[in-house]
């Protein structure tokens, strides 16, 4: 049986399909569905040179790569390749050949400093260092039983503080972009990146298909958006893609109150299982999190590794 890898079809419907079939079977943690693997392909900014490649064996999918080049870094030459195979497909060539390929790709496009998450198994770790990856800093996937946890109480917020949704920005959603802008800018990273381009934002964040407005949840201070917990949800479970607060507002404890709104309503609306993922180094989400009911199901691994 041989294993081929390509780019994958648009005008398919089986190959969005396949590809996340293929992600939450290796990556349960994360939310995808064939409508958001089409929208991430075809809103990418051009110079990301953004690529989702397959592995096929006998007409099925049983392998998927995401590569980009860097191009929001003030740093050249930086690029990323994640890649996954399904579990129980694993060892028969797949891994290695889409990184090939994606590595010759990127290369061609000037990468010369190449990022991937490699989850903290031991066969994924050895692959990694297998292909002269080091590995650099980490993270966890946190889960939350909303059906059968107890969630912490609401509280009413403070003077001065109203929660609103995003559906309540549908007219105007430029206030989220710069809170969504700032916030982005200083979470933990390998690749520092400029978030100015608020068309773009509109294309790939905005009008993405597993955003939820209603469940997510804004905290205005005197009006002006001070801290969100970003919702995502594919039709059965919910996730966390974002939770920040403006740098002027930190300390008061105004992403807490978002996100505790923003599962309240989760949980309301029927879904049953919550996942959010955190830097291994950011203790003080990491508390927020446990303090929810959060307990961390799975680990990932940054690793790095020098083209050319």
């Amino acid at each position: 049986m041989t294993v081929i890898v390509r780019d994958l079809r648009l005008d398919v419907r089986a190959d969005a399909e396949g590809f996340s079939r293929t992600r939450r079977l290796a990556l349960p943690y994360m939310l995808s569905t064939p409508e958001s693997v089409v929208h991430t392909l075809t809103r990418a900014h051009p110079d990301s040179h953004f690529g989702q490649l397959v592995a096929e064996e006998d007409g099925e999918i049983i392998g998927t790569a995401q590569i980009s080049v860097a191009h929001d870094s003030p740093e050249p030459g930086q690029g990323s390749a994640n890649i996954y195979v399904r579990p129980e497909r694993r060892h028969r060539g797949a891994g290695s050949l889409l990184l090939r390929t994606a590595e010759e790709r990127l290369a061609g496009l000037g990468v010369r400093k190449l990022f991937a998450w490699v989850l903290d198994e031991p066969d994924n770790l050895a692959f990694a260092e297998r292909h002269g990856f080091r590995a650099s800093r980490s993270a966890y996937f946190l889960r939350l039983d909303l059906a059968g946890g107890t969630l912490p109480p609401r509280e009413h917020p403070p003077a001065g503080v109203e929660l609103r949704t995003a559906a309540d920005f549908a007219d105007d959603p430029r206030p989220l972009f710069a809170l969504d802008a700032e916030t982005v800018s200083d979470e933990p990273s390998d690749i520092d990146t400029e978030f100015t381009d608020y068309e773009a934002w509109l294309e790939q964040n905005w009008k993405h298909p597993l955003l939820n407005r209603d469940l997510t949840t804004v905290a205005l201070v005197d009006g002006r958006p001070a801290a969100f917990s970003l919702a995502h949800t594919d039709g059965s479970r919910y996730g966390t893609a974002m939770t920040g607060t403006a740098r002027a507002f930190r300390g008061r404890g105004l992403a807490k109150l978002a996100k505790n709104d923003s599962l309240h309503r989760a949980r309301a609306a029927g879904y049953t299982e919550a996942f959010t993922g955190n830097d291994t180094g950011n203790e003080p989400m990491i508390a927020i999190n446990k303090w929810f009911g959060y307990e961390i199901c799975a680990k990932e691994v940054r690793y790095v590794r020098e083209l050319g």
